[in-house]
């Protein structure tokens, strides 16, 4: 039985980085980029669309990982953008296991965008036309410390790490980060940038590993891309002129990206608004970061692929084929019941739970449906500055959008279990 466990452990590694998180780097790379070019100018053109906002705030929702709908949350409290937009940003967001969905499952991923685009848009202005957005911003002025008392925090808290990124890189246009969506010395600035935790201090062991070892990262995700293409073409990797070199490279990987997170002291959310404007600031920052991201996921996945092959094998007593059949039949017994399950994991603030979800997805363990009511429940790591912030509106933007994810969800469970949709994603 240890024998089993064993290679289990080790499938799962494999498969973890070369079948996903090869593909969520390179992909991760290539959305970081386009936020750091454009992340700025689409906030800004948020804030002067008022007709527009849920509109745009479901867009940027949809950019995955969280990079772009962390920073819709802080702008409501500005009064730049209204209620609905968060909303709507927050329904399409996906967080990084949009990522894992667009390396394993791309058709679903594109479905599940666009069905989310429009639930975003609709729950949004519907919103907006209540008081929800009027009764929560005039409960959160009457809480709000004064100018004064925000000024004496502001003089009393440190900033020589703000003024050390600044120095480091090049282009910044103030004596501190600049900031998205809020301004230096303002209520927000307190609370995202002091209070909630953000980057590390350079002196510690975790920001000397991270911000050295990335090149390596970034190599061996280089190296093991030809073979990750192979596996998509059915190729056995393991027979090539090496034995076994991508159960090697794909356990090396996992171990990598373990040790990265853990360096990272990322658990459930991997992103900060304070680490998402340092993506902004600097290219380099970037790909540092991707690099993390890109760990934190395959973690996950891991951890999610592991689960379910033990899941199976606990259930089957010791025979995994036993516990595949006992699976299959389950799942079409209770699958509606996955949809309450999925919605209800979106209910965690951060990525990690969700990326573990999507993964039991893509083996089969859970109904298309149910992936949908997760993708529209979740917030992934957006909720966290909204937490940091105010917490009755986040409390109020999880519970409605957990209204549409079951509505949707059970309304798309009837039609998959009715029509070819379940043919397509099973």
């Amino acid at each position: 039985m240890l024998e089993v466990i064993l290679e289990l452990i080790l499938d799962s590694a494999e498969a973890a980085f070369l079948e996903v998180g090869v593909f969520v780097g390179f992909v991760l790379l290539l959305f970081g980029y386009i936020n750091y070019k454009k992340a700025g100018d689409f906030i800004g053109s948020i804030e002067r669309s008022k007709k527009w906002q849920p509109v745009l705030g479901a867009l940027l929702g949809l950019t995955p990982g969280c990079g772009g709908a962390i920073f819709v949350m802080p702008l409501f409290f500005k009064e730049a953008v209204t209620f609905g937009t968060v909303v709507a940003t927050l329904v399409a967001t996906m967080g990084d296991s949009a990522f894992v969905l667009i390396a394993s499952h791309p058709t679903a991923y594109i479905v599940v965008s666009f069905l989310s685009f429009l639930v975003a848009i609709i729950t949004g202005y519907i919103v907006d036309t209540t008081d929800i957005g009027s009764n929560i911003l005039s409960k959160y002025k009457a809480r709000k410390k004064s100018k004064e008392e925000v000024d004496k925090s502001h003089q009393d808290v440190d900033h020589a790490l703000l003024h050390y990124e600044c120095q480091r890189m090049s282009g910044c246009k103030t004596d501190f980060i600049e900031h998205i969506g809020h301004i230096e010395g303002d209520e927000i600035d307190l609370l995202l940038h002091h209070k909630l935790k953000g980057h590390q201090n350079h002196d510690t062991l975790g920001y000397k590993f991270t911000h050295n070892s990335f090149y390596l990262y970034w190599l061996l995700l280089s190296v093991a891309l030809p073979f990750s293409i192979a596996l998509l073409w059915q190729v056995d990797i393991n027979e090539l002129f090496i034995p076994n070199l991508g159960l090697v490279i794909g356990i090396l990987g996992t171990i990598f990206s373990i040790t990265m997170m853990l360096m990272s002291k990322k658990f459930l959310g991997d992103d900060t608004h304070e680490e998402t404007e340092l993506k902004i600031m600097s290219l380099k920052e970037t790909i540092i970061h991707n690099a993390q991201d890109t760990a934190f996921v395959v973690t996950w996945v891991f951890v999610g692929f592991l689960a379910y092959e033990l899941l199976v094998l606990a259930i089957g007593g010791g025979d995994y084929a036993v516990g595949e059949n006992l699976i299959e039949t389950t799942l079409l017994a209770t699958g509606i019941l996955s949809v309450f399950i999925g919605a209800a994991i979106g209910l965690i603030p951060g990525c990690g739970p969700q990326i573990i979800f999507v993964a039991l997805f893509t083996r089969g363990l859970i109904p298309f449906a149910a992936l949908f009511a997760n993708a529209i429940s979740q917030d992934g790591d957006a909720l966290l500055p909204l937490i940091a912030i105010d917490r009755p509106s986040a409390v109020w933007a999880t519970i409605i959008t957990t209204i549409p994810a079951l509505i949707f969800g059970l309304i798309l469970y009837w039609f998959e279990i009715n029509t070819a949709l379940w043919a397509l994603f099973h």
